[in-house]
């Protein structure tokens, strides 16, 4: 079984996502939330792959009949914006140690993290996250 890696990344006010393949062409999703950018994905690329077959073109065997699984990767723009939902920049900044300013500017796409960053951002939410699970 094949698999498809898709990134979603965060850009002005939507969530987004792409990939293409050779002979097949692109599939560009943008939604409000991450559930509903993954459901139009799924649902693009498996009309654009039966529409294709339906007019005769080439599609390879495994994309025309489903045999694919999708790995969806977050960018740190959709991780820190996903995380908003449950705590605050400034929390995630005091636990992190990176400026705010900083994380604001991955969080809206200005600047993309090295992955040592990235690594302090999800060891941080996992902090973050772990405290609340301590909480009885």
């Amino acid at each position: 079984m094949k698999t498809i890696t898709v990134e979603i990344s965060w850009e002005e006010k939507n969530y987004c996502c792409g990939w293409s393949l050779d002979g097949f062409g692109a599939i560009i999703c943008t939604a409000k939330s991450i559930e509903q950018l993954k459901s139009s994905f799924e649902s693009s690329i498996k009309q654009q792959a039966q529409d294709m077959v339906a007019d005769g073109e080439e599609v390879p065997a495994w994309l025309a009949s489903g045999e694919y699984r999708i790995e969806y990767n977050l960018a740190v723009s959709a991780l820190l914006r996903q995380a908003e939902q449950f705590t605050t920049m400034a929390a995630i900044s005091r636990v992190t140690g990176i400026n705010q300013k900083l994380l604001s500017h991955y969080a809206n796409s200005v600047k993309n993290p090295r992955q040592k960053q990235r690594d302090r951002i999800i060891t941080g939410l996992h902090e973050i996250g772990n405290y609340f699970l301590a909480v009885r």
